[in-house]
């Protein structure tokens, strides 16, 4: 049996240079891509973390989780529905949880759903307490809860960060498991590129500001619903955004300041790019690079100014948009010949050298559902049945596609584009809102507040929102309570700025309804 090492990066969007961003450094995951499958149209089904982690490893939609905020347990709210760490533990895996796999807190019963889905405690970093608290040092010399974070790490509490002490454990854990009888499935949660903008000070000079352009659309476009506008709120609670004076709810943050934002959530991508740099590294020197799935994926995406927005809570594609890449042991690269390295420690700070090869590439619609049927086929696995519908009283199945078809090994001279009809394919995502106009609450609704539910549907041509009706303790959306509606053209307007649903009222778009 193949090990799986699973690797959930938070707040990531696909600003990488495997994905086509020139400016990001980040060799060690484009390296990994190099030797992967890519998927360059991989979607979350809700852009927020906790229901996005839910719905990913459970394989189930928000609709049946009926996660949409922090609130619930959805064993004791919804279905005692099985994970995937908990299919793999069923079937002779060790299971193991390092760093942020599922949110903590009520969400994941305060245990990161243990006992079902990990065979020894999960792993949390000490120096994640510090996150949140005053650990910046301003230009003044106090320190401060900003956004921007630089810090010294010898500066700071325990001299080190969260995502190098997740790191460290997952390479003791690896070398433990290296001479384990049984198969292992690690998953690793790191923290960065998530605010605040906390990373050792030196990645910044990666980015210098005259290099760091805003957005290509930094307004808030004029047929935007209110309702689909997210206030980020989040964001304006840290000191250094609150002596900006920003107006509520539609900003704009002064361009000087969103050039740093943009800076700092970059410099966050190629620090977090030297942890699974040194992840990968020690997979290869304990000699596993030849037995283990390799999955890199991220919760959801983050709006760095499109649209006038920041963070994630929308239906856009910048906030839905993942990265979702799957090195597969002699499916996606060759096997490694004897003392050959797949994955040597790429400096992000050297010269650029030549870039990486791409490695193969799909560029079907696809949602991070799919994780779960697809990592237990590649693993030998059955694949867990398809959900009837409804499936709260089914223990196990899965509601996202199988994508194992992408992974038969093909001659070189083929396409290095899979083909299949893209037609066919959809992507769902949703977002909930209290109101039709933003709120204080609008990026994060309780269950209980929710007003209205953003059905969104993404084809190679269009997405297309419908914000309807929804009725919280019937969980109940009412498609003829149309409150607003959103479609964007892929070719003619890939940013979404020119919404076109008034003009194709009576056109023959779907409805969008969870197939």
């Amino acid at each position: 049996a193949l090990n799986v090492l699973l690797i959930i990066v938070d707040d990531l969007r696909p600003s990488l240079g495997c994905y086509g961003d020139k400016l990001i450094r980040s060799p060690n995951m484009d390296q990994l891509a190099s030797r992967s499958l890519l998927f360059q149209n991989a979607f979350a089904q809700q852009a927020v973390c906790a229901p996005s982690r839910v719905s990913l490893l459970t394989g189930r939609r928000p609709d049946t989780t009926r996660l949409y905020d922090f609130n619930s347990y959805w064993r004791a709210h919804s279905g005692n529905f099985s994970t995937i760490p908990q299919y793999f533990k069923e079937n002779g895996y060790v299971t193991m949880s390092v760093g942020k796999v599922f949110h903590p807190g009520v969400s994941s019963n305060h245990s990161d759903d243990s006992p079902y889905s990990w065979s020894i405690p999960p792993y949390h970093p000490s120096s994640e307490k510090y996150e949140n608290t005053k650990t910046c040092r301003g230009p003044d010399g106090e320190l401060h809860a900003n956004l921007l974070c630089p810090v010294d790490v010898a500066d700071v509490p325990e001299g080190t960060l969260p995502d190098r002490q997740s790191t460290e454990q997952a390479v003791r854990l690896l070398g433990k498991m290296k001479t384990s009888a049984s198969p292992f499935f690690l998953a690793v949660g790191y923290h960065k590129p998530h605010i605040p903008f906390r990373y050792p000070k030196e990645f910044q000079k990666l980015y210098p500001l005259e290099n760091i352009t805003l957005a290509p659309d930094p307004q808030v476009p004029a047929g935007l619903p209110p309702v689909a506008y997210n206030p980020w709120m989040d964001i304006r609670q840290r000191e250094d955004v609150q002596a900006l004076n920003l107006s509520v709810p539609y900003g704009p943050i002064p361009a000087d300041f969103q050039r740093k934002i943009r800076q700092s959530y970059f410099a966050c991508v190629s620090y977090l790019d030297t942890q699974v740099g040194h992840l990968l590294s020690a997979l290869d020197d304990l000699q596993l690079a030849s037995s283990t799935i390799v999955v890199l994926t991220s919760d959801h995406g983050w709006a760095l100014g499109e649209h006038g927005e920041w963070a994630k809570y929308s239906n856009f594609d910048v906030t839905t948009r993942v990265p979702l890449v799957f090195y597969v042991p002699g499916r996606t690269a060759p096997l490694p010949a004897a003392g050959d390295k797949l994955f040597p420690y790429l400096d992000p700070f050297d010269s650029i050298s030549e870039s990486v090869e791409p490695g193969r590439q799909a560029g079907d619609l696809v949602e991070l559902l799919s994780l779960f049927p697809t990592l237990a086929g590649l693993a030998g696995l059955p694949v867990p049945p398809r959900c009837p519908i409804p499936s709260f009283h089914v223990e196990l199945c899965r509601e996202g596609r199988n994508l194992l078809k992408h992974f038969q090994v093909r001659d070189s001279e083929e396409d290095p584009y899979i083909r299949g009809n893209p037609r066919e394919l959809v992507a769902y995502s949703q977002y909930p809102r209290p109101a039709d106009s933003p709120q204080w609450n609008s990026d994060k609704p309780s269950l209980k507040d929710i007003k209205v539910m953003g059905y969104s549907i993404r084809t190679v041509d269009y997405r297309y929102t419908v914000w309807v009706g929804f009725n919280p303790r019937e969980f109940l959306a009412n498609f003829s309570d149309v409150h607003a509606g959103e479609l964007y053209f892929v070719a003619s307007d890939p940013w979404q700025d020119h919404n076109m649903y008034n003009d194709s009222q009576g056109a023959a778009l779907p409805r969008p309804l969870t197939p």
